[in-house]
């Protein structure tokens, strides 16, 4: 039996069906704001940027960063005030990012814009949590597809970013995207008031008040170490190889709106697969789900080592967003198995911190990788770390076969 805590009986599931709607409704609104800050945060940068244009996609670094960085006080927060206290909390500091990157827009000081991004990011951090808190309340048998659920909001996030800027970005107009920012802070509120419905109550106090096992120990237990592994790869190379793909599709002579269209397409891989992900893993197991999310992630890189016609980055992109939805949401049903109510807030935000950490890492190196080695040496990148998780997969199954009453 996992050590995860058998929160409720299945007929009891009706509380949490209700938090995961309420938190992909959540997801869809809180995650429009990476989407647009994706969207328009290096065209904000090029345009106040006189002189060294390189330097245009530091918003967007400053967001995963911001992420990267409140992934452990987020934990720490909502394990001692709660879950709907931090959600609501980090909706007000997305608003607050909103208005403060409009006014930064409006000033046209970058700097100031880049540290709203990067707030954005921390908030985001607490949005990254909504997975995790629909699975609270959830029995074992309904703890995926809570988890899926939330994550097909991303579906609708995906719509949400794009359309509000294209609604607002001439709002102020010569000023671009002042009036996007606002609306950001809108959409925050709305966010605020969604969240502030969710009901997860807090570990009982005897055993909240033990604190639960040391964080170390936790990590030390092989599902631990291989969920975690499987997260970050899943997340990282897809972030590796998502980013470098619209500055080689223009390399290779193809437009800005083939380069568009698509990352539209492979958002909606990442995302859409979300509404039966959960059905999917109940039924064949959640490491079976996480090693066809790797093997779709080495598929993308197959294709596009085929060739760079247009057909081979639509085609990749999609198998690479499809390959990151398997692979990390069956990921994050693995780490649901590997600790206890009290333990919940500090193991899964000590995962997320990992996870965009590494993420964070290729976002970065993307763009290097790509100037200074070509593209096919970032999808060659892809396989090595995709055969590192098959061979923990193994390794896994080994040691749970031992570990089994004869």
């Amino acid at each position: 039996m996992s050590v995860s805590a058998q929160t409720a009986p299945a007929a009891d599931d009706q509380l949490a069906r209700r938090n995961a709607f309420l938190l992909a409704l959540a997801q869809a609104i809180g995650g429009a704001l990476a989407s647009i800050v994706i969207t328009t945060g290096p065209l904000v940068g090029y345009m106040m940027l006189a002189e060294d244009k390189s330097l245009a996609t530091v918003p967007v670094s400053a967001m995963v960063l911001g992420t990267a960085f409140g992934t452990l006080p987020a934990g720490m927060i909502m394990r001692r005030f709660g879950r709907r206290v931090g959600f609501m909390g980090a909706s007000l500091l997305a608003a607050v990012s909103g208005l403060v990157a409009a006014y930064a827009v409006f000033q046209n000081t970058f700097g100031l814009f880049a540290v709203a991004c990067g707030m954005g990011g921390f908030a985001g951090a607490f949005v990254q949590q909504y997975r995790f808190a629909a699975a609270d309340t959830a029995s074992d048998a309904f703890k995926p597809k809570a988890i899926s659920w939330v994550l097909a909001g991303g579906v609708l996030a995906g719509i949400v970013g794009p359309q509000t800027v294209i609604a607002t970005k001439d709002m102020f107009e010569p000023i671009l995207f002042a009036g996007t920012y606002l609306a950001q802070a809108g959409l925050s509120i709305i966010s605020f008031i969604l969240v502030s419905f969710i009901k997860i109550p807090k570990p009982p106090k005897q055993t909240a008040a033990s604190g639960g096992r040391p964080i170390f120990e936790i990590m030390r237990q092989p599902r631990f170490i291989v969920a975690a592994a499987c997260g970050i790869c899943s997340y990282a190379l897809m972030s590796l190889v998502m980013t470098a793909t619209p500055l080689a599709m223009i390399g290779c002579g193809l437009s800005e709106t083939d380069a568009a269209l698509g990352i539209q397409w492979h958002v909606m891989a990442m995302f859409g697969p979300s509404f039966f992900t959960g059905n999917l893993i109940a039924r064949f197991g959640k490491e079976t789900i996480v090693s066809i999310g790797l093997a779709l992630l080495a598929a993308c890189s197959v294709v596009a080592l085929m060739g760079v016609e247009l057909a081979n980055f639509w085609t990749a992109l999609i198998l690479l967003g499809l390959g990151w939805n398997f692979g990390f949401i069956g990921a994050t049903a693995m780490l649901t198995d590997t600790y206890r109510p009290e333990e919940r807030n500090m193991v899964q935000a000590t995962n997320d911190f990992l996870v965009f950490g590494f993420v964070a890492l290729a976002s970065f190196s993307s763009g290097a990788l790509l100037n200074a080695f070509g593209w096919d040496t970032v999808n060659w990148l892809v396989f090595p770390f995709v055969v590192l998780c098959f061979i923990l997969l193994g390794w896994l199954w080994r040691h749970t076969a031992q570990q089994a009453p004869a």
